[in-house]
């Protein structure tokens, strides 16, 4: 006996992030870690210099000396040109930042004070308002609140860019250094264990590397600012990765005379849920050396490894800011199955207007992967589905010699 169809209205979509060139990329670089401890001057712009940085944190001092960046840089970015140059905006991060407002993007700063959160909408600087989030070499731990954000920013389709240190680079001198404080965040989250498949090794080396192994289709080393050839690290780490936990996990920068694997990675990238994460060992190549005077700084954005370091943090930066895609193509809303519920947590319910039998259901991750498959003699009114998956976003496909339908689905 057929029952009637009641075409369900899907809750999430998969795809929340849709960047289209008449929308614009926000960019939230972090100023929230300490990122103006000690010589560092990870900032694209400050006005004042009044903070400083100790073991609890910023904070406003008559004595401070260290960058204070606002949220909106000045003078406005609407100012830039292709000809505009990088002292337009001070800070040691301001060439990354005037480069992305030549492509287009609109750049903020998360202030020493604001706050790291996802679907508050009493926050003007919530995540969920951003693009990509950029946190360069963190020297405090993130609060169970604050992973939590930040996994749900990527979950549905926000871009993070980790950027670490060298091991013992506690620039603050609250005992965590970028790596251990990194790795906190990916061992110990709302999700799972490194979700993103990567770990930041806790060593300290300098070299420079021709060692890249990316197909010519990569858009990190192969990208629209050019062909990455080399990278230097001055004082950085290494990145382990486990395919086995991010299937879609991949390195493209080595240390010399290794040989290019899941070991040794000086940058690596991945998707999870509908966002995507970069990252990379070393905090030197994002310095334009033209900072707080009061910080040594070194021009490792222009003039370390022949200039590449502006190429791959551009390219990284822009693969980013571009939609995340499946393989699984031609999703339709016109079926003859519905599911539910959705968002699911270990299961949903199938109900259909036709009567079918011999049925497949595959559920894809955002790669394309099949996590799930399950045989179906006979859809009846109410089969349910029983699956064991990780928080993020799917596509159920359903499919015999009859129809293929596929449907979105949330897990949370």
């Amino acid at each position: 006996m057929f029952i009637k169809y009641v075409k369900l209205t899907l809750i999430i979509s998969l795809f929340s992030i849709n960047l289209t060139k008449a929308q614009t990329v926000k960019i939230l670089f972090d100023a929230t870690k300490g990122e103006m401890a000690g010589n560092a001057d990870w900032v694209v712009d400050y006005d004042l210099t009044n903070l400083a940085v100790g073991s609890s944190g910023a904070y406003i001092s008559t004595s401070g000396t260290k960058s204070n960046p606002q949220r909106i840089p000045t003078p406005a970015q609407s100012g830039i040109t292709s000809t505009t140059a990088e002292t337009y905006w001070s800070g040691a991060l301001s060439s990354w930042g005037v480069d992305c407002a030549k492509r287009g993007y609109t750049v903020e700063t998360l202030p020493w004070n604001g706050t790291i959160s996802y679907g508050n909408t009493a926050n003007a600087q919530d995540l969920a308002n951003y693009q990509i989030y950029i946190v360069d070499e963190p020297n405090m731990v993130f609060t169970t609140a604050q992973k939590t954000a930040i996994m749900q920013f990527v979950q549905n389709g926000g871009s993070l860019f980790m950027i670490s240190d060298h091991n013992n680079s506690d620039r603050n001198g609250d005992g965590w250094d970028s790596p251990h404080i990194w790795d906190d965040f990916l061992s110990t989250n709302s999700v799972q264990p490194y979700p993103f498949g990567i770990f930041f090794d806790t060593v300290d080396f300098s070299q420079t590397t021709t060692n890249i192994s990316a197909t010519s289709t990569d858009s990190i080393i192969h990208g629209p600012m050019g062909t990455v050839t080399e990278a230097q690290w001055s004082g950085g780490t290494t990145m382990t990765l486990n395919p086995t936990l991010n299937s879609t996990v991949k390195g493209v920068i080595y240390k010399t005379g290794t040989t290019p694997g899941n070991t040794n990675v000086m940058c690596a990238y991945s998707h999870y849920g509908s966002g995507k994460v970069a990252a990379i060992g070393d905090s030197s190549p994002t310095d334009d050396g033209t900072g707080n005077p009061s910080c040594t700084l070194y021009n490792g954005y222009w003039s370390d490894a022949a200039g590449n370091h502006r190429l791959l943090l551009m390219n990284i930066t822009i693969w980013l800011a571009e939609r995340a895609t499946t393989d699984v193509e031609n999703v339709n809303t016109d079926k003859h199955v519905s599911i539910f519920p959705n968002p699911a947590v270990s299961s949903i319910n199938l109900t259909t207007n036709k009567d079918l039998s011999n049925v497949t259901v595959d559920i894809y991750d955002v790669t394309g992967r099949i996590v799930f498959n399950q045989f179906l003699s006979q859809i009846t009114q109410n089969d349910v589905i029983s699956f064991n998956l990780n928080k993020g976003f799917y596509i159920v496909k359903i499919h015999n010699e009859q129809i293929t339908e596929t449907s979105k689905l949330s897990v949370k």
